[in-house]
C-alpha cells in the first residue's frame, strides 16, 4: 500500500518558491501541503489559495490557524471561497494558540475547550450550508448562513483537523474532528499516550480510534552531511523552544535549559541570538524529537512515528534543500 506523505510550508522560503515545491511534491506522490501560521509572520490563507491554483490533485491544509482572530461567519466564507478553488481538496486546521503571544495581542484565551467547541460546532453548520443560530459563550450568531447567489450551493466537504497538545483538548478531537495534526518536537513515544486520548474522545461520539485521522507534523533536516543537517535542526528548536512553551513543555526539555535560552533570545529573535544559544540544544535532544541526518536516518525517524500511530507524516523541512527532502520521501 502507498505510503501517505505530506509537505509543510512556514515562512523559510521565498513565497514563489513554496509554490514550486509544493508543485514538485505532488509530482513525487506526495498526498497533501499544509501551510504554518504560528509567529506573526505569514498568514495561512493567501499561500493555501497559491497552492490550490497551482495544484491539481494536492489536498490543502491549514496547518494551524487559530480559533480566536477570525470572526467565526468569515472563517466560514473563507473556507468555502478555498473550497471554490480547489473543489474537495481543502482541510481546516485549528489549534488554540498559545501565550504569550495571544496575550501580546490582547486576545484572553479562556476556556479554550468551550471555546474551541463553539468553533467547531458552529462551522461545521455554516459549512453545511444550514441557517444557524446559536447562543454560547464565545460566539452568538442569529440567522446567518453562507449566503452563496453564484455558485455551489451544496455542503461543502472541509474536514476539520484539530492541532491539539494538551490532554483535554486531545480528547475532545477525538469526539468532535474529523482528525488531528499531532504537534511536531515530540518524541515518537508521546503519540501513545495521544492514541489513547483520541480513542476515549472518539468512543464519547461513537467512533473508533480509525475513524480519527492522525497527520504528524515532524521537523526535518535532510542533509547528505549528517552535522550539517543536526545544526539546521539545532537553529530551529533553539528559537521554538524559547518562543513556544507549550512545545518544550510537551518534548520534555528542561526548565533550565529553555530559562537560559529564554533569557539570550529576545522577541523576535534575531539571527545572532539563535547562533549564540544554539550550543544550549544538544544532539541527543534533536535526534529525539526531529528527523534529522541523512537520507537513511530521517527515513528511520519517521517510520518511528508512523509506527507509533501517525497516519501521514507532514514533513517540515529545515535547511535549505526541500527538493532533497521531497526526494526522500518520495512515493
Amino acid at each position: 500500500m502507498k505510503k501517505r506523505m505530506a509537505l509543510y510550508l512556514q515562512d523559510a522560503h521565498d513565497l514563489r518558491d513554496g509554490l514550486e515545491y509544493v508543485q514538485y511534491a505532488e509530482s513525487r506522490g506526495f498526498e497533501a501541503v499544509w501551510q504554518a501560521e504560528s509567529r506573526l509572520v505569514r498568514d495561512a490563507i493567501v499561500p493555501m489559495a497559491a497552492y490550490a491554483a497551482v495544484t491539481q490533485k494536492l489536498k490543502v491544509g491549514s496547518g494551524v490557524i487559530n480559533n480566536w482572530t477570525r470572526n467565526i461567519g468569515l472563517l466560514a466564507s473563507t473556507f468555502l471561497t478555498l473550497d471554490d478553488l480547489a473543489p474537495g481538496r481543502i482541510i481546516c486546521g485549528i489549534g488554540a494558540w498559545w501565550d504569550p503571544l495571544a496575550q501580546n495581542v490582547g486576545i484572553s484565551r479562556k476556556k479554550p475547550l468551550t471555546a474551541m467547541r463553539e468553533t467547531i460546532t458552529v462551522l461545521k453548520k455554516l459549512l453545511n450550508m444550514e441557517r444557524v443560530s446559536f447562543e454560547g459563550e464565545f460566539i452568538q450568531v442569529h440567522g446567518i448562513e453562507l449566503d452563496v447567489v453564484h455558485g455551489r450551493k451544496e455542503p461543502r466537504e472541509v474536514p476539520i483537523y484539530i492541532g491539539a497538545t494538551g490532554d483535554n483538548m486531545m480528547e475532545m478531537t477525538g469526539e468532535i474532528a474529523e482528525g488531528v495534526v499531532l504537534n511536531y518536537c515530540v518524541p515518537p513515544e508521546y503519540n501513545l499516550k495521544a492514541l489513547d486520548l483520541l480513542q476515549a474522545g472518539a468512543k464519547k461520539a461513537g467512533k473508533t480510534i480509525d475513524d480519527i485521522d492522525r497527520p504528524q507534523l515532524i521537523v526535518c533536516s535532510v542533509d547528505n552531511d549528517h552535522d550539517q543537517a543536526i545544526d539546521f535542526s539545532r537553529e530551529l528548536l533553539t528559537q521554538y523552544l524559547a518562543q513556544q512553551p507549550h512545545i518544550a513543555k510537551a518534548s520534555g526539555v528542561s526548565n533550565e535549559i529553555v530559562a537560559e535560552i529564554q533569557s539570550i533570545l529576545g522577541w523576535p529573535a534575531t539571527h545572532e541570538q539563535i547562533k549564540k544559544a544554539k550550543h544550549l540544544v544538544p544532539e541527543e535532544l534533536i535526534l529525539r524529537i526531529t528527523a534529522s541526518g541523512t537520507p537513511s536516518e530521517a527515513r528511520a525517524k519517521v517510520a518511528e512515528y508512523v509506527h507509533n500511530g501517525c497516519t501521514c507524516p507532514i514533513l517540515y523541512p529545515v535547511g535549505g534543500n526541500v527538493h532533497l527532502l521531497i526526494n526522500t520521501f518520495a512515493q
